[in-house]
């Protein structure tokens, strides 16, 4: 097996169409090839997979690819981001690139040129074996201590040992720290689907969350009305 074969890319793009084409066209090139419709499907597929480089739509449902752009690098700040735009503005590659995009790509666009510079992006990015950044699973709360793999939280009175959700939970509201996490992208990613009646499990979680952060005063998980959810953690 070559490195192009295991190579993985997620590709996010809302134009159904054009998307199946692209993966279709990258599959048959032999790299392993996932497609999502949407910023929140998308991140909840980066946040569960481990991906090589994400070609990402800028002009996404839900969560836009710059925004869905941000949340990756909170996982993982060396993946490559190539972003596929049918707009030329300048002022979008600069936000773009700032936000650590490696390529551009502007629509209509040829195979030969996606092959080409799919090929330049992972040939100065690829890490050598055994160097592949993992994905973040330790924090730091306060006098907390967040053990994300052993679903342990830890404090010097006690450690606490979180159930499979509660640790998923925690750990997207870590990730989003000092931001709002909306309901839906917590149930999208820690329940796979944003119905109501998860909704109030999710409450349920909360509440119990709460209740074990409760030995450090300065971390709070505060209600954003209507929204969502945020992690504060006081100096």
């Amino acid at each position: 097996m070559n490195k192009k074969e295991r190579t993985k890319i997620l590709l996010v793009e809302d134009d159904l169409n054009l998307g199946f084409v692209i993966q279709d066209h990258l599959r048959n090139e032999g790299y392993h090839c996932d497609l999502e419709k949407d910023g929140y499907a998308g991140f909840q597929k980066f946040y569960t997979s481990t991906y090589d480089l994400c070609l990402l739509d800028v002009m996404l449902p839900k969560k836009d690819g710059f925004t869905l752009a941000e949340d990756i690098r909170k996982i993982n700040a060396e993946v490559p981001l190539l972003f596929l735009t049918a707009k030329s503005m300048t002022e979008d590659k600069i936000k773009g690139f700032k936000l650590g995009a490696d390529d551009y790509l502007t629509k209509p666009f040829s195979f030969d040129e996606l092959d080409l510079r799919l090929k330049a992006i992972l040939k100065r990015s690829r890490p050598a074996e055994g160097e592949q950044e993992m994905p973040r699973d330790m924090f730091e709360l306060g006098h907390f201590k967040f053990d994300y793999n052993n679903l342990a939280l830890i404090h010097e009175e006690e450690t606490k040992t979180l159930t499979k959700k509660e640790a998923e939970l925690l750990r997207m509201l870590c990730l989003h720290k000092d931001q709002v996490l909306t309901r839906e992208m917590a149930l999208t990613v820690v329940w796979g689907s944003d119905d109501y009646f998860l909704g109030r499990s999710m409450d349920v979680f909360i509440t119990k969350l709460r209740k074990y952060l409760r030995l450090d005063e300065r971390v709070k998980i505060m209600n954003v009305h209507g929204v969502g959810f945020k992690l504060i953690v006081d100096e």
